[in-house]
């Protein structure tokens, strides 16, 4: 392996401290006010974090366990940890107290550093399931109970003592101390098919995983505002939006929540944001919604935009031919009148997306070049760091994950199951042999997922391999590719597909509920609520018509004979959907049982196929 640029995560924010000191290097919002600490007074928070760690009684080795959403005390705080030279153990915010408990007790974690009081009265409901806790540290002020204190972060760093000199030496002597293969943090995984597993991941695998990602992307410019809303618990995040952010000396706004993000894009006007695909679904639906609220000369000049414009950059970009000066000079008219509109809502000044996570539609990455916002797609795993390829500047193929990292190296197993090597590849599952073994062949990790190599080298995920359907019929088919088509229509949010052994696929779908609702006021038709709304017979002819459309895209035996619409989409809440907003597939599969074997054994709505008869 190469030589890495650093020995580890805190000893390249001390370089920066020093090369950027007054570059800002954190921001955030508190009371409707933006807040900004330079490099150099974030290293110093993050140094008196590690001082308090130590005082509070934390040794070298320990995992603390961080159980919050995205926000600057998120960053000082695994710092700190690691500065102490300790093990951060990251927690979804929207995790369960019982999969707290759950990730705190198998990680041994004693110290627990919580956002809010949600998260620390989830704890305290979960009291006598963690009794190796010994102390929790929010980063807000609140008064906790006498049966589990709790500390302010400030409290904890003592921000009213500035570091003596003596102290800073002391504690740079520890980041002196921390090696490449010294672990930095235990991430669990969204546990899909059972308890999540504790993900080893070492300095030297997210350094290098963060520098390769750079070197793809041509490398970042200290200039660079990168917006963080996807939680640093994803490991996504944490290497393409944190560290390497970092790495580069730029310049990190955190979103005040999820929610929040449309507005914090327009209060911090980033040039590069990393998210999942299902944001990009979300901006393609709504961009759509409002285009088809305009009046009818807009519309039009959209969407000759938008085939004029992907011609263009078709010709640009994937398949670079000769462009004349009048297809330049019609470009620009419609990017003034069109995707210059489009990208102010993005701040104006939004460089490019990194995508991961999940497989990106390749309609959606087009229309996000089309309107001059390129859009990364890569691959990757937790246990992988989590990236093993990316699509780069001027060597992007749509549809696929782009080609390998340097030094990574791929092959394809005989059931076409991907397997890997490289840098950025764990060590191993925390505390469960069992399972790592499981998961290497040879010396090559298996990824789980079914893939196809063309021979520029470029990859292309076809699902999850133990997600392919087969039906009674005896076809193999990728259920995430049929779900990309439907959910491009509309009208429908979210879909799952089924039929493992079954005579055919069904499927269970979302409504857009405001397409629906909007609908439902042109034509005007009686509802008390939109449940009643979703099971009235032209609801549910629409959706028949939709799902009928789809099909005519796909082979006869991929398409969705019948299907259920529900009045709710999938949640994190509702238990069908991952923190990284995966779907749980058992998870939907047992809760809608019912209702999905329904359909092949019930008269219910229909489908028609493509030659219009019945299943």
């Amino acid at each position: 392996m190469r030589v890495l640029p650093y020995k580890s995560i805190p000893a390249m924010l001390r370089d920066n401290a020093a090369r950027h000191a007054q570059r800002p290097a954190i921001s955030y919002k508190k009371a409707g006010e933006i807040i900004t600490l330079s490099y150099a007074e974030f290293y110093q928070r993050v140094l008196m974090a590690a001082r308090g760690l130590r005082r509070a009684g934390m040794s070298p080795g320990d995992r603390v366990a961080i159980f919050s959403e995205n926000r600057a005390g998120w960053a000082i705080s695994d710092l700190g940890v690691q500065t102490a030279l300790g093990v951060t153990v990251p927690i979804y915010a929207t995790n369960t107290a019982e999969q707290a408990a759950y990730v705190i007790n198998h990680s041994g974690a004693r110290i627990v550093f919580v956002s809010t009081r949600l998260q620390y009265e989830k704890l305290l409901s979960v009291k006598d399931q963690i009794p190796n806790v010994e102390l929790v540290v929010s980063y807000e002020r609140f008064l906790g109970l006498r049966e589990l204190p709790v500390y302010s972060l400030a409290q904890l760093s003592e921000v009213s003592y500035p570091l003596t000199d003596k102290e800073q030496q002391e504690i740079e002597g520890w980041i002196d101390q921390i090696g490449p293969q010294d672990l930095i943090t235990i991430i669990y995984t969204s546990g899909t098919t059972g308890n999540p597993k504790g993900v080893m991941l070492s300095q030297a695998n997210m350094i290098f995983d963060a520098d390769a990602g750079l070197k793809k992307l041509e490398g970042l410019d200290p200039e660079e505002v990168f917006l963080s809303f996807l939680p640093l618990s994803h490991v996504l995040e944490r290497t393409a939006g944190y560290h390497a952010a970092l790495m580069s000396g730029c310049h990190i706004a955190f979103a005040e929540s999820v929610d929040k993000v449309v507005e914090n894009i327009l209060d911090f006007r980033p040039s590069i944001m990393v998210s999942v695909p299902r944001l990009f679904e979300k901006i393609y639906s709504r961009i759509y919604e409002n285009v088809h609220q305009s009046s009818t000369l807009k519309r039009k000049l959209f969407h000759r935009a938008v085939r004029r414009g992907r011609d263009y950059m078709l010709d640009l970009y994937i398949d670079p031919q000769p462009i004349s000066f009048w297809r330049h000079l019609e470009h620009k008219f419609f990017d003034r009148l069109v995707f210059s509109k489009i990208r102010a809502r993005f701040g104006g000044r939004l460089r490019y997306f990194i995508s991961g996570g999940a497989p990106l539609d390749k309609t959606i990455n087009e229309f996000m070049w089309t309107i001059g916002i390129p859009t990364f797609e890569g691959y990757g795993l937790t246990e992988t760091s989590p990236a093993l390829t990316l699509n780069a500047p001027w060597n992007v193929r749509f549809g696929s994950v782009g080609t390998l990292l340097e030094e990574t190296e791929a092959k394809l197993a005989d059931d076409g199951e991907l397997l890997v090597k490289g840098p950025q590849v764990m060590s191993g599952y925390y505390n469960d042999q069992q399972a790592t073994d499981e998961t290497f062949e040879d010396g090559w990790f298996k990824t789980g997922d079914i893939a196809k190599i063309d021979e520029d080298g470029y990859i292309f995920i076809v699902d999850r391999k133990k997600e392919i359907i087969v039906t009674a019929g005896g076809k193999n088919i990728a259920p995430q590719a049929v779900e990309n088509e439907l959910r491009l229509d509309k009208y429908i949010s979210q879909a799952y597909v089924y039929g493992d052994r079954k005579p055919y696929l069904v499927a269970l779908l979302t409504p857009n509920i405001d397409r629906l609702l909007e609908l439902a006021k042109t034509e005007k038709l009686p509802y008390l609520d939109v449940n009643e709304l979703v099971s009235s017979r032209r609801t549910q002819e629409l959706y028949a018509e939709r799902v009928k459309a789809v099909n005519k895209h796909l082979p006869p035996y991929e398409t969705i004979k019948r299907f259920v619409l529900l009045p709710h989409e999938f949640s994190i809440d509702g238990g069908e959907l991952t923190p990284t907003l995966k779907m749980k597939r058992k998870v939907i599969y047992k809760k809608y049982r019912d209702q999905i074997e329904a359909l092949y054994y019930e008269q219910t709505v229909t489908a028609p196929t493509q030659d219009g008869g019945k299943p």
